[in-house]
């Protein structure tokens, strides 16, 4: 690791912690695990060791399914390291507040189908948010951040993982959620067909229902 130069944190996490780097002469994300003091040395090395080799494989998986994520680099298990190609762009997060209406339906189409590609190909996101989506200078959407992701064809999963993108939806885009989430489920149908998509809608019905119930039953015992 000994050429990574001109460090500067983006980002520090619970887990990890993500810096801006040179290597090599060009611009990168370094994403480093961070040890956990609370755990045995030798089962923390393993730990992170097999999280930053599960995260790699994923990303690749997600490309191989037509998700574009950024281009690894390096991968240091010794280390817990990842480094990767720094995708410049936008995140969605900054962009769908202040989209045209046909530029964010196309958008949030174009990301449906990437997740239909996800889900179809047996992954979970995980941290499905516009923070974690960045329109790049070319125009292509990229997913990053594949720290919570996993392989699994689960019902269950796949509602978590919409209903979070809901939930982010609602909450960062408020006034323009719905038809977000509307243009994001008709790309999303486009790639996994119709029948799919209304089991996976139905599942999210149900997440949100069990949200409710425990949300109600806290109220109730704090009166």
């Amino acid at each position: 690791m000994d050429d990574v130069e001109e460090l500067s944190l983006l980002r520090k996490g619970a887990e990890a912690s993500l810096y801006l780097a040179s290597w090599h002469g060009r611009k990168v994300v370094m994403k480093k695990r961070l040890p956990k003091r609370y755990r045995p040395r030798e089962l923390d090395e393993r730990i992170r060791g097999y999280r930053t080799i599960h995260e790699s494989q994923l990303m690749h998986a997600a490309k191989q399914a037509g998700v574009p994520t950024p281009v690894i680099l390096l991968v240091d298990v010794k280390e817990a390291t990842i480094i990767m190609q720094y995708v410049e762009g936008k995140q969605l997060k900054q962009l769908l507040g202040e989209a045209a209406r046909n530029a964010r339906c196309r958008l949030c189409q174009t990301v449906g189908k990437l997740i239909g590609n996800l889900h179809a190909a047996g992954i979970v996101h995980g941290d499905l948010t516009t923070s974690n989506m960045i329109l790049s200078s070319a125009g292509r959407i990229f997913f990053v951040d594949f720290g919570l992701a996993e392989r699994t064809a689960e019902l269950e999963a796949r509602g978590v993982d919409l209903h979070l993108m809901k939930r982010v939806m609602c909450s960062t885009h408020f006034a323009v959620a719905d038809q977000c989430f509307r243009d994001t489920m008709e790309g999303y149908a486009s790639v996994v067909g119709e029948r799919a998509t209304e089991d996976v809608l139905a599942k999210i019905g149900e997440i949100e229902k069990r949200g409710r119930y425990v949300t109600g039953r806290r109220l109730q015992a704090e009166r």
